[in-house]
């Protein structure tokens, strides 16, 4: 056979010719996770209604009234984590017909002020949100600023903080509110009257559910207790009564914000966000009757919807500012509410780092709750692979008066990050007892579950706080029953 001719060595790996690359695409921004949840939710629609999604992203926004809250604002406070909401609402009634008037007691010239000031602020993770009420009476003092419709310049002096929207308008209440709590605000939302009887109308009325009878002549409200749907305008009484009870502004800043969770609770249900029909016109009724800053849109909607979901009054995560002097005089404004300076400062600290409102809660402070903890029964269960926090939970919650059954167990989910409070419906009242002891924690109804609370411990738990029944002769006998409201 003739010799086979040699092989040619072959090529080195590394000598082979590379092939060209291809010029980088440009680096986009990453879209933030309101983006890709809103991106998420509305393929489904897209799915589901044959392109009618895509009209749907493209369109809701344009439909906000835009204002500029933040034109010419320097020496801001630094930005923290999380996201900040002002939520304003004014007393603004130019559409509402005069027989609306009459039947929701809304006569008399509207004095152009806020009738409503809340921070929103929704935590970096958007699990969790902290709701501050600002009383309209508050003793403020205002930045030195110019008149947006004159020009004239004036210098800061003192005024009740609603009368800051009257003089200058959504900006100089920003400014009044940045320079008080030192708290950067991000997003402004602004609603009127006239706004929020068309929001509540359009999503069907709003469910609240009350204890006790809520009667106030001067806004009409008249509620027996139980369940009730409210419409617009009995939804605009529920929110401005003043005069049901002796705690006067806190009772009803306590209904406005009950009411605002069980409003952003039902714009963004799950039977209104996957029906695109229905999705577009509600969101666009909503976000078409709100004055807001350019940057606040349907993401941060559904942001704070999210962050809102189990927001309850009994929990910690919503607050008064603390007040120091009722009835504090001031020559040419008339009587006011001077904020504790101490107190308030640790409230807004919170904020501005993104913790919850009870991280600097003196542990001595006992709550008033409804339903005394004696008359609870508790399970307490392990939510976490931590060792030992069970039984930690469970010695805390009996130190404090409440009747666990000292036999802690393991939860079948080992990853809950926020403590959670199961409930039976029937058990309503008992539920916010235990959950005002539980900074933070989550209120999750459970039909059938009985008399017996159960409390799954997450990583977030830190402490018990100590409660203690309005009334100090209830809960002596121990026993347990159902709750007389039923809230389902």
């Amino acid at each position: 056979m003739p010799p086979k001719p040699p092989r040619s060595p072959a090529p080195h790996p590394q000598r082979r010719p590379r092939p060209a690359r291809a010029p980088r695409p440009p680096v986009r921004r990453r879209k933030p996770r309101w983006a890709m949840r809103a991106v998420t939710t509305l393929s489904v629609v897209v799915l589901a209604s044959a392109g009618i999604g895509h009209a749907v992203v493209t369109s809701l926004d344009a439909d906000i009234t835009r204002v500029d809250p933040f034109k010419d604002m320097k020496n801001r406070p630094r930005a923290g984590h999380g996201m900040n909401v002002l939520l304003v609402g004014t007393d603004g009634r130019d559409t509402i017909s005069r027989a609306e008037r009459r039947t929701y007691r809304l006569g008399g010239a509207p004095c152009h002020c806020t009738d409503t000031i809340m921070i929103v602020h929704i935590s970096e993770d958007r699990e969790r949100a902290s709701v501050v009420s600002l009383p309209r009476d508050s003793y403020a003092v205002t930045p030195p600023h110019t008149d947006q419709i004159t020009g004239k310049q004036h210098r800061g002096h003192p005024i009740k903080i609603n009368a800051a929207y009257a003089e200058g308008g959504p900006n100089l209440t920003v400014r009044t509110v940045e320079k008080m709590t030192r708290v950067k605000i991000d997003h402004y939302l602004e609603v009127d009257f006239t706004s929020f009887m068309k929001t509540v109308d359009v999503l069907g009325g709003v469910k609240i559910c009350t204890a006790d009878p809520l009667k106030d002549t001067y806004t009409g409200l008249d509620l027996p207790p139980g369940t009730h749907t409210l419409r617009g305008g009995q939804a605009l009484q529920y929110v401005r009564a003043r005069h049901v009870d002796s705690a006067s502004d806190l009772g009803r800043m306590q209904r406005q914000q009950r009411f605002l969770a069980a409003l952003i609770e039902r714009a963004t249900s799950s039977g209104i966000l996957l029906n695109p029909l229905k999705f577009r016109d509600v969101t666009r009724a909503v976000l078409g009757s709100v004055r807001a800053d350019k940057g606040f849109g349907t993401g941060e909607l559904l942001d704070l919807g999210r962050a809102m979901r189990n927001f309850s009054p009994s929990s910690s995560e919503f607050t008064t500012v603390p007040i120091e002097r009722m009835g504090y005089a001031v020559k040419g404004v008339g009587s006011t509410l001077k904020w504790d300076p101490q107190k308030s400062e640790r409230l807004f600290h919170s904020l501005r780092e993104d913790q919850p409102l009870s991280v600097h809660r003196p542990r001595s402070e006992v709550v008033r709750v409804a339903v005394a903890p004696q008359q609870i029964r508790v399970q307490v269960e392990n939510g976490t692979p931590t060792a030992g926090l069970g039984r930690r939970v469970d010695a805390a919650l009996a130190a404090t008066g409440f009747r666990t059954t000292r036999q802690p167990v393991t939860s079948a989910d080992r990853s809950v990050r926020r403590t959670v409070v199961a409930h039976d419906p029937r058990w309503d009242r008992s539920a916010r007892s235990l959950a005002a002891a539980l900074p933070g924690s989550e209120l999750r109804p459970v039909k059938g579950l009985g008399a017996t609370l159960k409390v799954i411990a997450g990583t977030d738990f830190t402490q018990v706080r100590r409660v203690r029944a309005e009334d100090p002769a209830q809960g002596e006998s121990g026993v347990v029953r159902g709750d007389e409201v039923l809230c389902s």
